[in-house]
């Protein structure tokens, strides 16, 4: 039985049983207000799938302004998130609730793909933590972190959106996040391959016709031309999955 399939039975015993929570730790909290309202993931919440909740850090920021951040040691250009306030808000969660990762949105984690999509969407209490400025203060990294993520080889202002990105790429595999939950199980790189080609009506349009095998009613025609599709758009667009 292949992976998508395994997750698909995993995820139906699991989350069905236990709900899923992702806790968004972020200094800009408005970042994340558009991303987590609309579309698969907006559904998702309102279906009670998932609750995804986002807390201000500088709800702990220090002094009357609520600091967050500070000059580097080393006189580094650039503002770091502080120690304190980080850890009194995942103290806070932590208290209530156990975790099965604290992940931070970094440039220099391990990439995001499928697989760890795959394997996040099977778990039942998240923390996405967002960096913002420089990034924050390494004791945070060494001792409350469970694992880093990178959305890239590139950096962006701040965690939000990345997290944003993960927390899409979580949601939509939970059952009944999509209209139909298999539509997960063909999307690339769930098999290792990117996906084949799709179409819609019209058959033809503006002299461009849609291939006759997915017009011919035949599952196994289709299903042999798709697989074939896959595997000569991996070859060409995405060789290094094939290794």
């Amino acid at each position: 039985m292949c992976y998508a399939h395994e997750l698909q039975r995993y995820q139906k015993l699991f989350i069905f049983a236990f709900g899923m929570r992702i806790d968004i730790l972020t200094v800009v909290p408005e970042l994340l207000e558009s991303p987590l309202s609309h579309s698969i993931v907006g559904r998702a919440i309102k279906k009670g799938l998932v609750d995804i909740r986002v807390h201000n850090i500088r709800k702990y920021g220090l002094g009357p302004r609520k600091t967050v951040d500070d000059y580097s040691y080393g006189g580094d250009a650039g503002m770091v998130m502080m120690v304190e306030p980080v850890f009194r808000m995942i103290e806070e969660l932590t208290s209530e609730r156990k975790y099965d990762e604290i992940i931070y949105l970094s440039p220099d984690g391990e990439t995001l793909t499928q697989a760890v999509s795959n394997e996040l969407s099977l778990k039942e209490n998240l923390i996405l933590l967002c960096g913002h400025y420089k990034g924050i203060d390494e004791r945070i990294r060494e001792h409350l972190v469970t694992r880093e993520i990178s959305v890239g080889d590139f950096v962006v202002s701040g965690g939000e959106i990345p997290a944003a990105l993960l927390a899409d790429s979580i949601v939509r595999l939970i059952p009944g996040a999509l209209t139909d939950e298999t539509s997960a199980l063909s999307d690339s790189f769930q098999e290792g391959l990117v996906a084949p080609p799709v179409y819609t009506r019209p058959a033809e349009f503006n002299g461009w016709k849609v291939p006759d095998v997915l017009l011919s009613g035949n599952p196994k025609l289709i299903r042999a031309w798709q697989d074939e599709q896959a595997l000569q758009r991996t070859k060409e667009r995405r060789p290094n999955l094939l290794k």
